[in-house]
């Protein structure tokens, strides 16, 4: 047992070098992120679904920590300390350890302790460039590294925020079928409540109150609770802030005094969620389907294919990539594009690289404003056992 562990160890060091051989040859900087992280800074960006699956514990300090569940976040931490205002170009690789609680029965291609090699890119404002060159360089590594056979699935999350920017709706109801969108079960939920007709209103939300919310004056809600507050001599106790009640009375008087989605508006988000298709045919698809609605994504596509086109000129070929328009991966900082790599032998639900864009997170990290960021990790283990053909 000890031998085998020595030689996959020593395999994966093999692998990890050809990887990073080639991130570094492509102009990004190897750096080692540190392994433990503020708990805080994960818990807040990750999502409900890893969010439960990281190791957090106290110091003796009292600071609540974790053991890193990825590399995305230490490497958006890295740069923020070198570049405060975050608005300088940076290319980074890395290779290193994460931690991701599995339960029982996840099998040998989800270990508790994982590694992954990836890269990172800050601050480059030609987006769908940018994308298409972390495809092509993560496929280059993963090829430098043995693996010949691969298939490519992709989603785009501008898309369908276009598609919602684009109905007919509040844009508070856009917010809440956005931050669904990672739930299918709770998303349908959602649109079904809202095609069906307003809900009612809750017995604690004082009706007068609501009646002096303007909805279409959302900025000066605040006030309008605040005064309320004081009238009433309610003090502000509690986690939740002003602006976070703020916003919850006013998605209330929302849902009471707006008309319900149309049938039709309901219809086209879920024949939207449901185009499956090869990659090039999904964008004249999807062309079709708003055309017919009369909807208007035209800009969003333009960039799909763009980015499409620009993949193929670095030679990634686009004939091994399918578009799934409810693809979004497992982390919710996701922004817009999103792909993952699967190999034969390890299916979807095991992909041996994946990543995408995540315009927010630096914002969420720290920065002052969102900055252009995208990236990718390769699962080495899976890697290694795909080019093996043993079992992770």
């Amino acid at each position: 047992m000890v031998a085998e562990t020595a030689r996959k160890f020593e395999a994966l060091e093999a692998q990890a070098q050809k990887l990073m051989g080639v991130f570094i040859k492509a102009g990004y900087e190897a750096v080692a992120p540190a392994m433990i992280q503020p708990a805080a800074v994960f818990l807040d960006v990750i999502g409900e679904s890893l969010r439960a699956r990281t190791y957090v514990f106290v110091d003796p300090d009292g600071d609540e920590l974790c053991l890193r569940p990825d590399l995305t976040v230490p490497t958006c931490r890295l740069h923020l300390e070198r570049h405060p205002k975050a608005d300088v170009k940076a290319k980074y690789c890395y290779n290193g350890a994460a931690f991701r609680f599995q339960p029982e029965g996840a099998g040998k291609a989800h270990p508790r302790e994982f590694r992954q090699a990836g890269i990172e890119a800050f601050a480059n404002t030609d987006r769908e460039k940018a994308e298409a060159e972390i495809v092509s360089v993560l496929l280059d590594a993963l090829r430098a590294a043995g693996l010949k056979e691969w298939k490519l699935r992709i989603g785009d999350l501008g898309l369908f925020r276009a598609l919602l920017d684009a109905a007919k709706m509040p844009e508070c109801w856009r917010q809440r079928l956005a931050h669904q969108f990672w739930r299918p079960e709770a998303f349908r939920t959602e649109l079904a409540r809202l095609t069906a007709g307003a809900a009612d209103i809750p017995r604690d939300v004082p009706r007068a109150l609501l009646a002096e919310i303007d909805i279409d004056r959302p900025q000066e809600a605040e006030k309008v609770v605040l005064r309320y507050m004081e009238q009433q001599g309610i003090d502000m106790i509690g986690v939740r802030t002003l602006a976070e009640i703020t916003a919850n009375l006013v998605s209330i008087a929302t849902d009471a005094r707006t008309e319900p989605l149309t049938p039709a508006t309901a219809q086209l988000i879920e024949s939207y969620l449901g185009v499956t298709a090869p990659a090039r045919a999904a964008g004249a698809r999807l062309k079709d389907l708003t055309r017919e609605k009369s909807i208007d994504i035209s800009v969003a596509l333009e960039a799909y294919h763009r980015r499409l086109q620009l993949m193929t000129d670095l030679g990634v070929d686009v004939v091994h990539a399918d578009f799934s328009a409810e693809f979004g991966r497992t982390l919710e900082y996701y922004t817009g594009f999103v792909f993952e790599i699967v190999a034969p032998g390890l299916g979807t639900g095991s992909p041996v690289a994946g990543g995408g864009r995540y315009d927010r997170l630096m914002r969420q990290c720290g920065a002052a404003g969102d900055v252009p960021a995208v990236g990718a990790a390769i699962h080495t283990e899976r890697l290694l056992a795909s080019i093996t053909g043993a079992t992770p």
